[in-house]
């Protein structure tokens, strides 16, 4: 967790840290930035600036174009389900024993603004009261209510780092590569079952997760230098099609006769096998006179 008490014991220590920048303002210049492509061919753009006062950590702001659509997408879903949380409040006005109070409706739409965050200051809501000012008579709701924009800078991040000696490609590089090893290790928990762990196998379980992180690294690598730079997530999926099957044949003096193979991998598994090296046909051929 990338909180300021976190953050402040790994410099205490000692350590060198690279992690996300919660909140703050992100002030971007694309004029300014450096554009590197991603191994999605991507166009990135990568702003470095100086963070603390003491000039003992740095920040790299990151403006990405896919990134800049989600958070546009995001913001517009937000305020779609805004706006369709606003008639149920109009709607009590019209009824008998709907909700009129003008300090329980403010609570309301306070509670939707929360709900719906970033979306609320993007509206002005009005209450309209009678002449005692307790009672409502009307809500009105118009978009364009503040000129601040949520995200302030959409499809930008920041990251923070103590590494001040190092080039914004080369702390982008190496972020990529912890994202990377978290969702490694997120897919390998699920995959060999490392929970719960128990006491008396915790020293089996680590001697696993080493293994499996050496064996994944080494053959993503080995696929990257023919072209394939899949994640192994998708590399996942893509071996998982593949079965062993058994057909069982009768003969003519009465006995079986089990035969067991894999069955005819697919193009992207072909592929796979060839940059690995391996037979497409894994395990064999197996027979069984019975």
């Amino acid at each position: 967790m990338t909180t300021e008490a976190n953050v402040a014991w790994l410099v205490e220590h000692g350590y060198r840290h690279l992690v996300v920048r919660r909140g703050g303002p992100r002030q971007f210049e694309e004029a300014r930035a450096l554009a590197i492509e991603t191994a999605g061919e991507q166009i990135l753009h990568l702003l470095h600036e100086v963070l603390s006062p003491d000039g003992q950590e740095l920040c790299l702001y990151c403006h990405s174009p896919s990134r800049q659509l989600k958070d546009e997408a995001m913001l517009e879903q937000s305020c779609r389900r805004f706006e369709a949380g606003l008639p149920q409040s109009v709607d009590g006005l019209s009824k008998p024993r709907g909700e009129k109070r003008h300090d329980k409706l403010c609570k309301r739409l306070g509670q939707l603004k929360q709900k719906r965050f970033g979306a609320g200051q993007h509206y002005r809501v009005q209450l309209v009261t009678d002449e005692t000012g307790q009672r409502v008579t009307a809500i009105t709701g118009k978009r364009g209510g503040s000129p601040v924009r949520w995200p302030p800078t959409p499809g930008v991040h920041g990251l923070r780092t103590n590494q001040i000696a190092w080039d914004e490609e080369r702390l982008w590089r190496t972020y990529t590569l912890l994202t990377n090893l978290e969702r490694m290790f997120r897919s390998l928990k699920s995959e060999l079952g490392w929970r719960p762990i128990y006491p008396h196998r915790s020293d089996g379980h680590l001697f696993i997760t080493v293994l499996a992180y050496q064996c994944v690294p080494f053959l993503r690598t080995r696929l990257k230098n023919t072209g394939i730079t899949d994640s192994w997530a998708t590399l996942r999926d893509i071996l998982s099609v593949q079965r062993r099957v058994t057909a069982t044949f009768s003969q003519r003096d009465g006995r079986s006769l089990p035969v067991r193979k894999a069955t005819v991998a697919e193009p992207d598994l072909m592929a796979t096998y060839r940059a690995l090296r391996i037979s497409a046909t894994p395990g064999g051929t197996k027979k069984l006179i019975t």
